[in-house]
């Protein structure tokens, strides 16, 4: 009994993250391997990931078995399909057999080979393969991000089971944890269920063997066709519905009867034949309740052997549990291994992995962003420090806040601001690395960072004392003791004197223009005065002749 529990607790953790997914549209096993086909339009990134979910990888044919196996699946589908061939990098090399590609297993080994005519060996080809019906499944190349009509999965397993014998009049069909069913199947992975017709007998393959049903209840309801629960010895057994009894040949199907001496007892969940008479039990998860007919959960996850491994979880469910990872891990081929967080940087400089989670921290002078624990910000700690400038252009430079930079003749530093100088505070201040501290004296409260307010001698609960209240500025960088006087920048920055230049040649132009304007309105004004005189001396000349 022990053997069988430990062979159902290793076949309920290989099962593990199998359930749901894409439905393949077939599959096929041969020796120790499964291959499915997906006729879906994927990229060949999703269409990777999407095998890597159910545990396997893109198909890889490397012989000329795994060749039939592609006659088998997409002897009747139209279009492309990707297969597990790709040029991660470089390029192409004609003098290999697999002309500098390798298989999604990281590797090149071969004995088989199928390149379409034509390869292209310039460094810009296409960098993955894709095979159709039409042109023999040549290996052909592709852009890796076109939408194919599908691709094909292979998964690799231990313990297969080999297929039943069916006798004479006999069939057996198998469905599979790759969730595709056939007759057809040589070799079958662990956790496939077969049933032979028209018998209706079950079974289910665990480390090379078939079990009959009922099996384990935890195990696809313990091939029952109705329900699954445990006896009082822990044994599992099937029941059925009101009015049907289950079937004494096969153990698992349901039949009707006339006459159901269950009826009476009103059992909450099953009604099973203990000697002569009948009594109440619970479906698996729960427990009899004291009326002797209501069911009533309890904890699974109380059973240490349940969700075994490193890394594992026991999450109790009503009626169940279910094994998951703990937090900052991930499920891979039936194991829970560290996600390695610092692959999608979420650090802003450094990421440092740890079991189930990850650490930022920042380069030299720079601080963690109190505000965003994964971002950094500038940070200096002293009076002056070397700036943060663009490689390519010296000019442009960055400070931490509180500082102002300054140039110089061969870098650009930055230089502590005084803000007490420009009067921030109320009453006291204390200048202090990249901030500063207002403070208020005794009888005095601090409110919004840099007021002081009297405080009421009603309310002053130690009547006035006058402790002082202090508080930093926005620039949340904490009080340094005596940080000293700060030295303000000594020279002019080039963009001051810049525009020094500027505003003096607009003053000189400016200047110019008015006194060229000047000038021309006195000239006007003398050429008018002389035209008016030679007009009176010509009128006072023609008087003269009138009168002679």
């Amino acid at each position: 009994m022990k053997d069988v529990t430990r062979l159902f607790v290793v076949l309920l953790t290989f099962l593990m993250g199998r359930a749901g997914g894409m439905e393949p549209d077939s599959g096929y096993c041969i020796g120790n391997q499964c291959f499915t086909v997906y006729q879906a339009h994927h990229d060949y990134m999703s269409a990777q990931n999407q095998c890597g979910d159910d545990r396997g990888h893109l198909m890889t044919v490397r012989s000329t078995v795994a060749r039939d196996v592609l006659s088998i699946l997409l002897g009747n589908s139209v279009g492309r399909f990707w297969i597990g061939l790709h040029r991660t990098s470089g390029c192409p090399d004609d003098a290999t057999p697999l002309k500098g590609f390798q298989w999604v297993t990281k590797d090149t080994e071969s004995d088989y080979t199928n390149w379409a005519p034509g390869f292209d060996s310039s460094c810009f080809s296409h960098r993955c393969v894709s095979v159709s019906k039409v042109d023999d499944f040549k290996w052909s190349q592709e852009p890796c991000d076109e939408q194919a009509a599908g691709f094909l999965c292979e998964h690799t397993f231990t313990q297969m089971c080999k297929s039943l014998d069916a006798e004479v009049g006999e069939t057996v069909t198998y469905t599979t944890p790759l969730r595709f069913a056939g007759e057809d199947l040589l070799s079958l992975p662990p956790g496939s269920t077969a049933i032979r017709v028209p018998g209706e007998t079950k079974y289910v393959c665990v480390e090379k063997q078939w079990l009959q049903a009922p099996w384990n209840c935890e195990i696809f309801e313990g091939g029952c066709e109705y329900k699954c629960a445990e006896d009082s010895n822990h044994a599992p057994s099937c029941y059925c519905p009101a009015g049907q009894t289950v079937n004494p040949a096969n153990k698992v199907t349901c039949e009707v009867i006339p006459d159901d001496p269950c009826v009476s007892l009103r059992c909450a969940h099953a009604c099973v034949q203990k000697g002569v008479s009948y009594e109440c039990f619970c479906d698996h998860g729960f427990q009899l309740a004291q009326d002797g007919r209501s069911c009533v959960d309890f904890n699974d996850c109380t059973d240490k052997r349940l969700c075994p491994g490193e890394n594992f979880m026991c999450l109790n469910t009503v009626g169940g549990f279910e094994c998951v990872c703990k937090g900052g891990f991930r499920l891979i081929d039936g194991k829970c291994v560290d996600v390695d967080e610092c692959v999608s940087a979420p650090c802003e400089h450094i990421c440092e992995n740890s079991p189930g989670s990850y650490t930022c921290s920042c380069y030299d002078g720079y601080k963690e962003d109190p505000e965003s624990p994964n971002n950094c910000k500038l940070h200096c700690g002293k009076t002056e420090c070397v700036a943060e400038c663009d490689p390519n252009d010296r000019y442009q430079c960055f400070c931490p806040d509180g500082y102002v930079s300054e140039e110089r003749e061969h870098e650009t530093v930055c230089i502590d601001i005084d803000e007490c100088s420009s009067n921030y505070c109320d009453q006291d201040c204390k200048n202090t690395f990249g901030s500063y501290v207002c403070s208020c004296s005794p009888g005095y409260t601090l409110v919004n960072q840099d007021k002081c307010e009297k405080i009421d001698d009603d309310s002053d609960g130690d009547g006035g004392s006058g402790a002082t209240t202090t508080s930093t500025t926005p620039y949340d960088t904490p009080p340094v003791p005596n940080p000293g006087p700060t030295r303000k920048p000594s020279a002019v920055t080039v963009g001051a004197f810049v525009g020094i230049i500027v505003c003096t040649v607009f003053f000189v132009v400016l200047v110019v223009f008015l006194v060229h304007h000047l000038l021309c309105s006195r000239g006007k004004m003398e050429s008018a005065a002389a035209l008016k005189v030679t007009e009176e001396e010509a009128h006072g000349l023609h008087n003269v002749k009138s009168d002679t």
